[in-house]
């Protein structure tokens, strides 16, 4: 077994041991740990995939952005640990059924494929042709996604004042 397949085998063993984690922790600031593991583990598949940009991108706007306004959010709700959950075992029943189901299919779709090698080119940065991307051929998409992020976060302070004015 090569270095590379053990890491790769490592970042997806806690990618996904700590994705479980998140779906079945009890305690949300647990979950929010967890959830980060699992990020850091996504971001170590896209290093090893050379995908570098995504995996800065995974880390800053997911890790650095998002997982810790997160958790500066769980920290700053009162009581949340003290919070109850009513209904626990409600559809866990059908949730096992639904999941079994799929994991049947995903089983027997790895089973039946037939997966084929290719030797792999050398390891590159990709920032640069990210770079020309946006700034060439998906300049207008990405205007566009810019303009309507814009224009959701003009949105959200609008909503939100007029709940503040009440």
């Amino acid at each position: 077994m090569s270095t590379t397949l053990a890491v790769f085998y490592l970042l997806a063993g806690l990618t996904v041991g700590s994705a479980i984690a998140v779906a079945v922790s009890r305690h949300v600031v647990y979950a929010a740990f967890a959830l980060m593991s699992t990020l850091l583990g996504v971001a170590g598949l896209f290093v090893l995939l050379s995908a570098d940009f995504l995996a800065v991108v995974q880390l800053l706007v997911y890790v650095g952005g998002v997982l810790v306004l997160g958790l500066f959010a769980i920290m700053l709700t009162h009581r949340i640990a003290e919070a109850e959950v009513s209904n626990r075992a409600v559809g866990r029943g059908p949730a096992a059924v639904v999941v079994g189901l799929v994991l049947a299919a995903l089983l027997r779709a790895l089973g039946q494929t037939e997966w084929g090698t290719a030797e792999l080119p050398p390891p590159a940065p990709t920032t640069y042709a990210v770079g020309m991307a946006f700034l060439g051929d998906y300049a207008l998409p990405f205007e566009v996604a810019s303009l309507v992020l814009l224009l959701a976060l003009v949105g959200a302070v609008v909503v939100s004042r007029k709940e503040l004015g009440r």
